[in-house]
């Protein structure tokens, strides 16, 4: 154990003189960074890609040597140092535990938080709650994977209510965090190297549902974000509220002819549902067919769960709903030219989100861009279920082998061409050329990767930048 213990979660977070490690130096370690500094604690960092940092080898450290560490979530639990502190007994938080810890310390009292987990949804749903938050007069900030970084708002007196996006990666060293009220949109397997299986990666999204104090929401058409929360310990009196774009029973959220409404936390519940909102209040939420997508309402019944287990009225999460605007990179039409359309979803990074998207177009209609880090996933699924919708296929990337197999196994008579890996620079500009080559007029171009984004690209906002620029340099003036 560390020779000076930290106080436990809900007394005050004493770090004067206490040596902390904070392992990688990217944005939320450098506000971890900051923070810890401003409490007095003997930071040290370390990361091999910032040379700012004060050690670039991570293995060179004894992590007994420092009574915290401070993971960020871009480094797998298995890398040695973080590995090799856990086996001593040294103390390793995420950001996400920083951030609750010191939460209480505003001189206006503690924030709640109402944080949302799932491998698809996430920052579509905290998008939606801020907005609903807002209309209904809360001070609300997004925060998590959008917006600041946790460390940074939980201190903003500002703030009355925080909406908080979290990855799998931020939950896995989160030990103390009690939301308010907390969502699992989805699960599907996702980022399996980093989590070392599926069974890894569940048990780190379920831990969103620990300790919930009024609301645990989860998806009635995923089974297993249910078996999620009842596995969870939680506050007395915290209710499970499913969500589904379904009619709803007693206990969810869910649409009944067009109408979003609440049998899950009204009063009412047992007689009949509360009106929110309509899906024409989300039509500007479109997709490439004209239809609100289902896993678009599905977002806005557990961003409304949210909401409404924090205390807003029906009538905010409508007016909420009308305001949200999507943001980039989410089927985001970027061009069209000659009769064929260009659409960026380069943050379907997993094939459960490219699925949503080829699923979005009609048969044979899509030139599919897909590639990149594969994270251990197989597209075997992926493929079999959106063949109908493929016109061809340009891979990118260097993880190509589990999509080429998958193609081959499932798709063979779709044609395949293939950027050059080592090709960095245009990787973009040469796979819109192809793919263009391959569609015919009344075809989409469709940028799904369906892969992360840091084998080519700085990140998956990068990847769409870089689509939607070989888009314009290589179609001109759009129709």
């Amino acid at each position: 154990m560390p020779p000076h213990p930290l106080p436990p979660s809900g007394a005050e977070l004493d770090l004067d003189g206490r040596p902390v490690l904070v392992v990688g130096y990217g944005v939320s370690g450098r506000a971890a960074a900051r923070e810890l500094a401003a409490r007095g604690a003997i930071v040290t960092t370390v990361d091999e890609h910032a040379p700012d940092a004060d050690r670039a080898d991570p293995d060179g450290i004894d992590p007994s040597e420092f009574d915290l560490l401070l993971a960020s979530p871009g480094w797998a639990p298995a890398r040695s140092v973080l590995a090799r502190a856990v086996s001593a007994g040294v103390p390793v938080w995420s950001e996400i535990e920083l951030g609750w810890r010191v939460r209480a310390d505003r001189p206006v009292g503690p924030a709640p938080w109402l944080a949302v987990t799932g491998t698809n949804g996430k920052t579509t749903t905290v998008g939606m709650l801020e907005s609903i938050l807002l209309a209904a007069g809360r001070r609300a900030r997004a925060v998590g994977n959008v917006g600041p970084t946790v460390v940074e708002a939980v201190v903003d007196p500002s703030v009355e209510v925080l909406a908080v996006e979290l990855s799998s990666f931020q939950l896995h060293f989160t030990q103390s965090l009690a939301a308010q009220a907390s969502a699992c949109l989805n699960v599907a397997p996702d980022h399996l190297d980093w989590h070392g299986s599926y069974a890894g990666y569940l048990a780190d999204k379920g831990r969103i549902f620990e300790r919930t104090q009024r609301a645990c929401v989860f998806n009635v058409n995923d089974p297993a974000t249910e078996t999620l929360v009842r596995g969870a310990d939680v506050d007395d009196g915290c209710v499970a509220i499913g969500f589904t774009a379904g009619a709803p029973r007693v206990g969810q959220l869910g649409v009944v002819d067009g109408v979003l409404v609440d049998r899950g936390l009204a009063p009412e519940r047992h007689t009949h549902g509360v009106e929110l909102a309509t899906v024409a209040d989300l039509g500007h939420l479109t997709g490439p067919d004209g239809r609100v997508p289902r896993h678009v309402v599905e977002n806005a019944l557990a961003a409304a769960a949210l909401a409404l287990a924090h205390g807003v009225e029906p009538a905010h999460v409508r007016d909420g709903l009308r305001a949200y605007r999507s943001g980039v990179h989410r089927l985001t039409d970027v061009g069209r030219h000659e009769g064929v359309a260009f659409v960026d979803d380069s943050k379907a990074t997993n094939a459960h989100a490219a699925e949503a998207a080829l699923r979005s177009f009609g048969p044979r209609a899509v030139v599919w861009i897909a590639g990149g880090l594969a994270k251990g996933a197989e597209f075997d699924d992926l493929v079999e279920r959106c063949a109908d919708r493929l016109r061809a296929v340009v891979l990118i990337g260097i993880d190509r082998d589990p999509l080429r197999r998958a193609l081959e196994r499932h798709a063979a008579a779709i044609p395949v061409f293939e950027v050059d890996a080592n090709d960095t620079e245009g990787v973009m500009t040469r796979a819109v050329v192809a793919a263009r080559r391959f569609a015919l007029e009344g075809d989409t171009v469709l940028l799904a990767p369906a892969c992360a984004s840091m084998d080519q690209f700085v990140s998956y906002a990068d990847r769409g930048d870089q689509f939607t620029a070989a888009v314009r340099r290589i179609t001109g003036p759009a129709d």
